[in-house]
């Protein structure tokens, strides 16, 4: 699995397998599914099967069990989530990423715990995580395994980031408030070519 390229991370809000599609038909890499309210079995599985149908690697945010449960391509887990090593063992084969803030330690430890890639962030202010640590660039390198940029990552500034070392970046806002997100998606892609 190549881990390289727009991680789209869905936002809340109505229309989303529409705008996940949308996304997807626009080359994203990863789509991660995020739900802070609750998540939804039915719109877990429907977005697992969008994802399938164009190739994309489906990977769920802060649940394990949700992503054994409907066969998700992986999980990704920040510091409250539950201890890395354990979901390595419960997640044979699955990709496991781990949040890892402005802390190239806990970057250090989750590799070693078995994370297949980490992320940092939050690069630039995030309307999304308004209050989250900023991660300098210079965390971006030095890696044995592809490393993640969120927070605040538009079209404008993606590029600061992957000349940084960054192997993906992950958005929401910019690409989901996009008018157009196909569009869009294609415009992050071409980033990475």
């Amino acid at each position: 699995m190549k881990l390289r390229g727009l991680y789209a991370i869905t936002p809340d809000g109505p229309g989303l397998l529409d705008k996940a599609e949308k996304a997807l038909r626009g080359g994203i890499a990863l789509l991660q599914y995020r739900r802070k309210e609750s998540a939804a079995l039915d719109e877990a599985k429907a977005l697992l099967t969008l994802s399938r149908r164009y190739g994309v690697p489906f990977i769920v945010n802060d649940d394990v069990g949700l992503a054994l449960a409907i066969g998700a391509d992986g999980v990704h887990l920040g510091r409250e989530d539950g201890e890395l090593a354990a979901a390595r063992r419960a997640l044979k084969g699955k990709v496991l990423g781990a949040s890892c803030y402005d802390n190239a330690g806990l970057a250090k430890a989750a590799i070693a715990a078995g994370a297949d890639y980490v992320a940092f962030g939050s690069v630039f202010s995030s309307p999304t995580k308004p209050a989250a640590v900023r991660a300098p660039l210079s965390l971006f390198d030095g890696f044995q395994i592809p490393v993640c940029a969120i927070g605040g990552i538009t079209l404008h500034n993606a590029p600061q980031v992957i000349g940084a070392g960054a192997d993906m970046v992950a958005v929401i806002s910019d690409l989901f408030d996009a008018p157009d997100i196909q569009g869009r998606a294609a415009a992050y892609r071409k980033l990475f070519e």
